[in-house]
């Protein structure tokens, strides 16, 4: 399994659109039926100086980049928000899990 983590550090104004765009995404449903995804979990920042994480758990590497090479992929990211919206850039991050518990 692995984990994709993106950190995006968004305005305080933008922080509520921020979220509503996951929750309609999650409603439409179609990342939760990508071959290999497993969960999707939106960490809200309860610092200023944190950016909110954006972290799915995927399978495997090729099950999280076949998902970015999908249609769904591009739809999702076809109307980002402003410039504006964030305060500084962001970064992704690919870890491997080797211990979980549940």
């Amino acid at each position: 399994m692995i984990t994709v983590a993106n950190r995006v550090f968004v305005s305080e104004a933008f922080a509520e659109e921020f979220e509503q765009r996951f929750r309609q995404r999650m409603e439409k449903g179609s990342l939760q039926q990508q071959d290999g995804f497993i969960r999707l979990q939106i960490q809200k920042p309860l610092t200023d100086a944190c950016p909110y994480v954006v972290h799915t758990c995927w399978e495997s590497r090729e099950a999280f980049n076949a998902w970015v090479k999908s249609d769904d992929f591009a739809e999702a990211h076809r109307n980002p928000l402003p410039e504006e919206a964030f305060t500084q850039k962001g970064g992704m991050e690919i870890h491997e899990v080797v211990v979980t518990t549940e």
